[in-house]
């Protein structure tokens, strides 16, 4: 494969990244999407997106203008670029759960045939697509890599529930297996991303752009939450320290919060779990992880203290959380760390109402075994987890049971006035 003419992509992984992906190539290119979900396939085709990340209407307008989604794999045959974005989480104990890539590489592998290029936008760790990936390819296939078949890598920075950072306005990262794979895999990323692209001269460099792009964040994001749990000791506002922080020029205005999603609470376990596997034991990277995986407990246990100091008893006091979702606006609930607030103040006997306009309640149910509220009452404490746009429209002094029911404000949503605590 020379250049980007006569080339066929299929997608395969429909969800916050796939499918932005395959609506944009289909605009210029024969394009497929897979995915084995039968019934998100059905949905899709139907015309319906649960994830947001593409309008309906998107969405009718390209399957009606060429764009294939299906569950089938042998449609895969007819197609020569193959770009693969499914989930990679992981496991209980922290390590990367490599389940979906080797299901995603070894059904690619069965359809691949010479000069097909295979892509991977899933974070992984350095060196992954060569050491684990590529085996695999060669193996079901029986070609040989950078001979028969070639491997490009570009990263995934979809932000989701963000619609001013979209696909087409975020700098692409790319890398291929050889030049001549490099200058097409650039090129054809090039051609539907506005913003342009970054080539590497590596797929593992590529790797590990990604790897440190949510650990940077994830441990900025924790020395804001350690220093809210000493400012809490002092009884200091945190928002006002980083208020007045951020008044010098090169000050960083990260803010505390809880880290859960698919990515920053997840990736810098990939990093460091090939880190082990060299002989070094990162320090750094997971002492952020562990400050950000126990604020969730620390606002439950806050949010208990507020209530003995206002007089509320809490066994069988009525709880609301607003959000279950991992961040504002969108519908992903994976790895939503809102449920260790949750689980506190269970455990404490409370009587807990979640109410989140963006979750799909099927799911949550599923996930969390928790039944989510659609009606409102009157709380003893009301816990704003998610900064969802629809809770500005609240009134949060009707839903307060009495003078003394308390609100805190995880998210810094409300005036410092309007509550009794923040994180």
């Amino acid at each position: 494969m020379k250049n980007l003419e006569n080339i066929k992509i299929a997608v395969i992984g429909l969800g916050y990244v796939g499918l932005p992906l395959a609506v944009e190539f289909s605009k210029k290119y024969t394009t497929l999407g897979f995915d084995t979900s039968k019934n998100r396939v059905k949905e899709l085709i139907d015309g319906i997106e649960r994830t947001r990340e593409i309008s309906n209407s998107i969405l009718e307008e390209r399957l009606q203008d060429g764009l294939i989604i299906t569950d089938n794999p042998d449609s895969l045959a007819q197609f020569n670029i193959y770009i693969i974005t499914v989930p990679t989480p992981v496991t209980e104990s922290k390590e990367p759960n490599l389940d979906f890539l080797k299901q995603a590489s070894t059904t690619v592998a069965n359809y691949l045939k010479k000069d097909d290029i295979v892509i991977y936008e899933s974070t992984v760790y350095p060196g992954c697509t060569e050491e684990f990936c590529v085996p695999i390819l060669e193996e079901n296939s029986k070609l040989k890599y950078n001979k028969d078949f070639y491997c490009g890598y570009s990263p995934e920075r979809i932000n989701p529930g963000d619609k001013k950072n979209t696909l087409t306005n975020i700098k692409k990262v790319t890398s291929g297996s050889d030049k001549k794979t490099s200058v097409i895999v650039d090129n054809l990323y090039k051609s539907i991303i506005d913003a342009g692209t970054h080539l590497t001269s590596s797929i593992k460099i590529a790797e590990a752009t990604k790897a440190i792009e949510n650990a940077q964040r994830d441990l900025n994001i924790s020395f804001m939450n350690e220093l809210a749990l000493i400012f809490d000791l002092m009884d200091i506002d945190t928002n006002e320290v980083i208020d007045a922080a951020s008044t010098k020029w090169n000050f960083l205005k990260f803010r505390p919060g809880i880290v859960g999603g698919h990515c920053i609470s997840v990736d810098p376990y990939y990093l460091v779990h090939k880190a082990k596997t060299l002989g070094y034991e990162p320090e750094v990277i997971l002492s952020g992880r562990r400050v950000n995986d126990k604020m969730g407990t620390f606002i439950g246990e806050k949010v208990l203290k507020l209530m003995e100091d206002n007089a509320i008893e809490i066994k069988n006091s009525h709880a609301l959380i607003l959000g279950i979702t991992f961040k504002e606006n969108m519908s992903d609930i994976r790895n939503s760390k809102v449920i260790d607030i949750y689980n506190i103040l269970n455990m404490n006997g409370l009587k807990i109402d979640v109410y989140d306009p963006h979750a799909d309640k099927e799911e949550v149910k599923s996930i969390f075994k928790i039944e989510m509220v659609e009606n409102l009452q009157k709380y003893d404490s009301i816990i704003i987890a998610v900064a969802h746009d629809e809770f500005k429209k609240l009134n949060f002094k009707s839903l307060k049971k009495s003078d003394n029911s308390i609100i805190y404000d995880v998210k810094g949503f409300l005036k410092k006035s309007e509550i009794n605590g923040r994180l």
